[in-house]
């Protein structure tokens, strides 16, 4: 019989629920931004090639990605990778899409801490991130037929993993919001978008704002169950 532990209905279900509501939120308002063309006509790449060049940065590549809403910027390329739409695209939300990925690029010409502090957690977070779940729940399976002491140091090992994932949740917050800062302002002092479209510009920059600050709560949830579980907070796991 399917059973679902009420504890975790309670703390983790909820943050997947606001992650799954974040992915509606930010596509709807990205197509709704993609129906209407910019004023200037720019596309999203020379956006970000304007911003650019205006903020003095010249050793970053601009280049076309495969998928939706796959931008990124990578710092150890030095490369800004647009989607499609993104690229090609001379709508509202291409215009805020690229320059909030140009965002990143600022950051790393200006040295931000938290962008350098998330790009050294990568190494690990990539490396925790598919084993944190299975050695939690092998801890668990461990203190129930080997011992409780060799099933607390596996969870606790899980636990050490599935940590960084948060803390990495955690850093990309202010990294996001800071590149979001930095692209309006960018926009606006460049007089790229008209008043409305800066705002609608705006408003897609806050719907994808949701996605991180989704993942961040998920995560912290789900960890807040597995330390409840583990009995390290005084939770049971029966």
């Amino acid at each position: 019989m399917f059973f679902i532990d009420p504890l975790y209905i309670v703390l983790a279900l909820p943050g997947i629920a606001l992650g799954l509501w974040a992915q509606w939120r930010v596509k709807s308002t990205f197509r709704e931004h993609a129906q209407h063309t910019t004023r200037r006509q720019l596309s999203g790449a020379e956006i970000a090639a304007e911003i650019l060049r205006t903020e003095g940065i010249r050793d970053v590549r601009i280049e076309p990605s495969d998928g939706f809403l796959s931008d990124h910027y990578s710092p150890g390329e030095k490369a800004l990778r647009l989607s499609p739409d993104v690229y090609h695209g001379r709508s509202i939300s291409a215009a805020g899409v690229a320059a909030h990925e140009v965002g990143h690029a600022i950051q790393h010409a200006r040295s931000y801490p938290f962008l350098g502090m998330r790009s050294t957690l990568v190494p690990a977070v990539q490396f925790a991130s598919p084993f944190a779940v299975p050695i939690i729940i092998g801890g668990f399976f461990l203190s129930g037929f080997v011992g409780t002491t060799i099933g607390q140091l596996v969870t606790i090992l899980g636990l050490a993993l599935f940590s960084i994932v948060v803390l990495f949740q955690l850093v990309t917050l202010p990294v996001e919001f800071d590149a979001s800062r930095r692209a309006l302002a960018a926009i606006e002092a460049g007089g790229l978008l008209t008043p409305q479209e800066h705002r609608g510009a705006a408003e897609v920059l806050r719907a994808a704002a949701w996605t991180y600050v989704a993942a961040a709560v998920s995560s912290l949830l789900t960890l807040l169950y597995f330390l409840l579980r583990s009995g390290l907070l005084g939770g049971r796991r029966d």
